[in-house]
């Protein structure tokens, strides 16, 4: 028990629950924007609802009252659409809203000694080019 209760109280797993909790409710509000923003300025051009465009494939395509298609093969290429604006305002959030924030803090947050290192490093190659260029010289 004493290693399961370390495992729970890892900070990983937490900040993981979080964030499976935070991107639910996110996922709320994107579909919600979607639905309300993003399906309008669609309706300007169509419909108003992305999942109403389909597409016959084979037949005369019948659906019920329930939704199901009776004959025919009905391609529901909205719905794939709309789920697809959804990743993609969804991607563009978290990335400009997220990640390149925490990216900059991670660059001013960077300490002197890693800076010196990459120094070092940078230093080491230049020298090294330096040496193959004077042997070819030769």
């Amino acid at each position: 028990m004493k290693g399961f209760k370390e495992f729970l109280l890892r900070g990983n797993v937490v900040e993981l629950a979080v964030a499976v909790v935070i991107g639910a409710a996110f996922t709320n509000i994107i579909n919600a924007f979607v639905k309300g923003v993003i399906n309008p300025l669609v309706g300007v051009f169509g419909t108003k609802d992305l999942g109403s465009y389909s597409s016959c494939l084979k037949g005369p395509c019948e659906v019920s009252a329930t939704g199901e298609v009776t004959s025919g093969i009905l391609i529901l290429w909205g719905a794939v659409l709309s789920a697809a604006l959804q990743f993609l305002i969804t991607a563009a959030v978290v990335y400009f809203i997220l990640i390149m924030p925490m990216n900059r803090l991670a660059a001013k947050r960077k300490s002197p000694a890693e800076t010196v290192v990459e120094a070092e490093a940078k230093e080491v190659q230049l020298l090294t080019e330096i040496r193959d260029a004077l042997v070819t010289a030769r």
